[in-house]
């Protein structure tokens, strides 16, 4: 009979350290996901708030012609703007019109009288043709940034014949 109440006692032993795993595991899980939504919150509330303190930008390149490439090579190409305003340029977003053009916008705000850049990558391969990306830029300028434009002639890559 001690026999089994020292399984017993073992048993829930197991059972209540089981339970506290699982109440710890919860607690740090909901602790991190909380966490998440408040840096959500915060980028969301500085983002409307760079959005509200404006700026003026003078735009150096709008578009960029690669002319030709052999289908496969990759195009890197950095667009440049200043800061012509008195409050810092925020980029908020870049994106592009097709997967294969990768758009890199400045992490940190661009100070008045300064210069920035916005890196694009377009990738040729599987794109053979005329090639007319475009890219959009959400900041906080007044004027808006015009879409930044790549153009250019993807030549097709020669096939080569297995026998």
């Amino acid at each position: 009979m001690l026999n089994q109440i020292g399984i017993t006692s073992q048993k829930n032993i197991k059972v209540k350290k089981y339970i506290l795993f699982l109440s710890v595991s919860a607690v740090i899980v909901s602790c991190d996901a909380r966490r998440k939504d408040k840096i959500a919150d915060d980028t969301e509330t500085q983002r409307a708030l760079a959005l509200k303190d404006s700026t003026t930008v003078q735009i150096i390149d709008t578009a960029y012609d690669f002319k030709t490439v052999n289908e496969g090579e990759k195009v890197i190409y950095n667009y440049r703007f200043k800061n012509t305003g008195t409050k810092p340029l925020v980029i908020v977003e870049a994106s592009a019109s097709c997967g294969c053009t990768v758009p890199q916008k400045p992490e940190k705000p661009v100070l008045p009288g300064e210069t920035g850049f916005i890196k694009v990558a377009f990738d040729s391969k599987g794109r053979p043709g005329e090639a007319h990306k475009t890219i959009t830029v959400i900041s906080n300028a007044k004027p808006e940034f015009p879409q930044l434009v790549l153009t250019g002639k993807v030549l097709a890559a020669e096939k080569t014949a297995s026998n």
